[in-house]
C-alpha cells in the first residue's frame, strides 16, 4: 500500500519549500542526514507527514519522552488513518534497574512493573513489521535503541494457517503454547486462545487494538473455514483465506537455541568462577555460582528466569561484544529515521550506552552477573549511525551535530500557518526585577492572557510562586520534584483558566503547547549553562510563540555571547515572518482548540478540531527595532569590530581543529558582519 496523507489543509508558507528540499534530499543516494529547522507552531509535523506521503517509504520517528511520543503518535494516525501507523515505547510504568553500589555494598535487585496495553502495541508493532507491509510509521522514544529480541527467531515462532491445510489437532495446540499463548475456558483475553471441539478462538497478543480475534474450524484434520470474530460476542464479523498467528512475547527462541545456551551459559560461569579463585576473590566466586546456577535452573525448567536479558548474547547466538538486536533490526533497509526535537534527542541516545556500561560493570566485577550482561545494553550513537541509513533531524534549534551531519545543508521553515510572529525578545536589567516582573504580569493577565516564568532552580521557582501568591496572583510550581499526572494538572489549570502564571525549571520547554500563554519571563538570562544558552533559550522563548502578542522579557546584568547569538537568530527569523507576512498581505491568527479535558492520545478517535481565530495586535508586535535598547551598544561601530575579531578566531579555530564546516559557518557570519560595518560607514 501506498502512504495516503488525509488533511484538511494543504502546505502554506514556506512549507512546500521545506517539503521540496528535504524530498530532494531523501532520493539523493548520495546524502544519508537532512535538517528542518522549524519555528515552534509553525506544522512540523505536517512538513514530515507530506515528505513521507512524497518518499512512501517505511519510517521510524524518535521522540525523546513518551508524553511527546503519544501525541505524535495521534497526529501521524490522523494524517494516516488507511496506513499502519504503530507505537513503541518502554513498557515500564515503573523500573529500578539492577544495580551494586561498591561504596556502600549495596545491592539493588531489579523493580519493575510493566503496562500492559504498552507491551501490546509493542508487539503490534513488530508484528506489522514483519508483515510485509511498506506503509508503515512508527513512533518511538529511545527504547527504539534497546533490545528486543532476534527477529529472526520472532519470525521463525510465527505460522501462517490457511483454509484448506490439513493439521494434526494437538501439535497445533502446542504450537500455541510453544508461541506463548495460553489456553482458557472461559472469556478470551490478548494471548489465549479457546478450544470447543473442533472450533478454536484465538486472540492476539494485541487482540484489544483493532480486530485480531480469529475462530479456525476443522472438519477431521482439515481447516474447513477461518473468521474474523468479536471476542466478547463471538460474532462472525468476516471470512478469511489464511491468517498469521505470531508469538505473545518478543523475546522467544527455540529448544536448540535454548539448550545451546545453557551450554554456553555454563562454560562461561566456570571461567568467570576460575577467574575469582585466581584473583583470591571467594566470595565473588561463590555469589557468582550460586546466582548462575539458580538461573539455569530455572531456565531448564520454565524456559525463563528473572534477569534473562542479562543472558540474551547466549539465546540469540551473537558473539561477545556485539550489539544486541533492537527495533530498527525489524525495518528494512531503505527506512527513513526521523528524530524529533534532535537537539535532544541525540544526546538521549549517545548518553544510553554509558549510563548503562557503568552499571553492568559494577554488577560483573562484583559477581553479580557474567561479563555477557555487558552486551545486553542500548545502541552506541555509532551503531545507530550505522543502522539508520536516512535521518531527518527536526529541531527549532539543532545543535552542530545535526548540522554537521547534513553538511549545513538545511530546510529552513519559519512560517507559521497562523502567521504568527517569533516573539520580540525583550531584555531588561535585573535590577527591580521582582517588581518590574510583576507589573508584566498583572498587565498581561488584565488582558486574559497567560505567564510562563523560568527560574534557574526549584528553590527560586517556589518563592517566586509565594510571593506571587501573597499578592494574590493566581500561580503554580512545577520542577522536578511535582509528580507527572500533577503536573499535567497544573497546565490543565492553566489552560483551564484555574491559574493565570506558571512558574518553572526546566519542564517548560520542548513540546509543552500552550497556546494561551503570551508572555515568557526568564530570570537568570546571563547565568550561562545547560539552562540558559543559545538553544535553550530559544526553546523556552517558543513557549510564546503560539500567540499573536507573544514577547520574551529576559534579566540580565550582562550581555554574554549566548543572548547576542539568541537575539541575532531571533530577529533573523522575525525578519524573514514579517517580510513573509508585508509581502502577502496577511495579518496573524491565533489557532483556538475547540474542546478541553485530557484525551487518550493512544485513541484512533484522538481527533480535534483547530480553529484560526483573529486576535487584537498590539502596534509593537511588528515594532522595530526587533531587539531591546540594551542591544544598542552592539549595534555600534565598536561592537561589530569586536563580533568580526570574535568570528574570525572561531573560524582559525575551527579550521585549526580541521572542523571545517565550522569554519565556513564562521567565515559566513564574519562576512555577513563586515557587510553591516561598512553599511553603517555608509550611513
Amino acid at each position: 500500500m501506498e502512504f495516503k496523507l488525509k488533511a484538511t489543509y494543504e502546505p502554506q508558507g514556506d512549507q512546500p519549500e521545506a517539503i521540496a528540499q528535504l524530498v530532494e534530499g531523501l532520493c539523493d543516494k548520495n546524502r544519508h542526514d537532512h535538517t528542518l529547522l522549524g519555528v515552534t507552531g509553525s506544522g512540523k509535523t505536517f512538513t514530515i507527514a507530506n515528505v513521507i506521503a512524497q518518499v512512501n517509504r517505511p519510517t521510524l520517528i524518535i521522540s525523546h519522552n513518551k508524553t511527546l511520543a503519544a501525541q505524535l503518535y495521534g497526529e501521524f494516525k490522523n494524517f494516516f488513518p488507511d496506513n499502519a501507523v504503530e507505537y513503541f515505547v518502554s513498557y515500564y510504568d515503573y523500573y529500578q534497574p539492577e544495580a551494586y553500589i561498591a561504596s556502600t555494598d549495596t545491592y539493588i535487585e531489579k523493580d519493575l512493573s510493566i503496562n500492559e496495553e504498552i507491551e501490546q502495541l509493542r508487539l503490534k508493532t513488530v508484528t506489522t513489521l514483519l508483515s510485509g507491509r511498506r506503509d508503515v510509521i512508527v513512533v518511538s522514544s529511545v527504547s527504539c535503541i534497546y533490545g528486543c529480541g532476534n527477529p529472526e527467531s520472532f519470525h521463525s515462532m510465527a505460522f501462517t494457517i490457511s483454509r484448506g491445510d490439513r493439521h494434526e489437532r494437538q501439535p497445533f495446540l502446542r504450537h500455541l503454547v510453544d508461541a506463548f499463548y495460553s489456553r482458557t475456558e472461559f472469556e478470551l483475553r490478548p494471548a489465549t486462545f479457546r478450544v470447543m471441539g473442533e472450533t478454536i478462538d484465538i486472540m492476539a497478543a494485541f487482540g484489544e487494538f483493532g480486530n485480531h480475534c480469529f475462530r479456525i474450524e476443522f472438519f477431521d484434520k482439515e481447516v474447513e473455514a477461518i473468521y474474523s470474530i468479536d471476542p466478547t460476542t463471538g460474532q462472525k464479523l468476516g471470512e478469511l483465506d489464511s491468517v498469521t498467528i505470531y508469538p505473545t512475547n518478543l523475546f522467544v527462541t527455540s529448544q536448540d537455541s535454548i539448550k545451546r545456551a545453557i551450554m554456553d551459559i555454563q562454560t562461561d560461569m566456570e571461567a568467570q568462577i576460575r577467574f575469582f579463585e585466581s584473583e583470591n576473590r571467594p566470595v565473588e566466586a561463590q555469589r557468582i555460582k550460586q546466582r548462575v546456577e539458580y538461573d539455569l535452573e530455572m531456565i531448564k525448567e520454565l524456559g525463563y528466569c528473572s534477569g534473562i536479558e542479562n543472558y540474551s548474547r547466549y539465546l540469540d547466538g551473537r558473539a561477545p561484544g556485539t550489539r544486541p538486536f533492537c527495533l530498527i533490526d525489524f525495518f528494512p533497509k531503505d527506512a527513513i529515521t526521523v528524530i524529533d526535537e534532535s537537539h535532544v534527542t541525540v544526546p538521549q541516545i549517545r548518553g544510553m550506552f554509558g549510563g548503562d556500561r557503568a552499571r553492568k560493570e559494577a554488577l560483573v566485577e562484583y559477581g553479580f552477573r557474567l561479563p555477557a550482561a555487558k552486551d545486553n545494553r542500548p545502541l552506541t550513537l555509532g551503531e545507530f549511525e550505522m543502522l539508520t541509513t536516512e535521518r531527518v533531524y527536526v529541531s527549532a534549534t539543532p545543535s552542530d551535530y545535526e548540522l554537521n551531519k547534513s553538511e549545513g545543508v538545511v530546510a529552513e521553515q519559519f512560517i507559521r500557518p497562523t502567521h504568527i510572529v517569533d516573539p520580540a525578545l525583550d531584555i531588561r536589567r535585573s535590577e527591580h526585577q521582582i517588581d518590574d516582573l510583576v507589573e508584566a504580569v498583572n498587565a498581561t493577565i488584565r488582558r486574559g492572557e497567560k505567564v510562563i516564568i523560568t527560574t534557574i532552580t526549584k528553590r527560586m521557582a517556589e518563592e517566586v510562586s509565594r510571593y506571587l501568591e501573597r499578592l494574590g496572583i493566581r500561580n503554580s510550581y512545577i520542577h522536578s520534584d511535582i509528580d507527572t499526572m500533577d503536573r499535567i494538572q497544573i497546565l490543565e489549570d492553566l489552560r483551564d483558566d484555574m491559574i493565570d502564571v506558571i512558574v518553572g525549571v526546566n519542564l517548560l520547554r520542548e513540546g509543552i503547547d500552550l497556546p494561551e500563554v503570551s508572555l515568557v519571563i526568564i530570570l537568570d538570562a546571563d547565568k550561562e549553562g545547560f539552562l540558559r544558552n543559545e538553544r535553550s533559550i530559544t526553546q523556552i522563548a517558543g513557549r510564546a510563540a503560539r500567540h499573536t502578542n507573544g514577547r520574551v522579557i529576559l534579566y540580565a546584568n550582562t550581555m554574554n555571547r549566548s543572548l547576542v547569538q539568541a537575539v541575532i537568530e531571533s530577529n533573523r527569523r522575525r525578519w524573514k515572518q514579517i517580510e513573509y507576512n508585508i509581502s502577502h498581505g496577511v495579518l496573524p491568527a491565533m489557532a483556538k482548540k475547540s474542546g478541553s479535558g485530557q484525551k487518550d492520545l493512544l485513541s484512533s478517535k484522538n481527533t480535534e478540531n483547530v480553529d484560526l481565530v483573529a486576535h487584537p495586535i498590539h502596534e509593537e508586535h511588528y515594532a522595530m527595532p526587533l531587539a531591546a535598547e540594551e542591544l544598542s551598544e552592539y549595534r555600534s561601530e565598536r561592537s561589530l569590530e569586536e563580533l568580526i575579531a570574535e568570528a574570525k578566531a572561531d573560524m582559525e579555530s575551527a579550521a585549526k581543529a580541521l572542523d571545517f564546516m565550522a569554519a565556513a559557518k564562521h567565515r559566513d557570519r564574519m562576512y555577513e558582519l563586515q557587510q553591516k560595518l561598512e553599511d553603517s560607514k555608509k550611513r
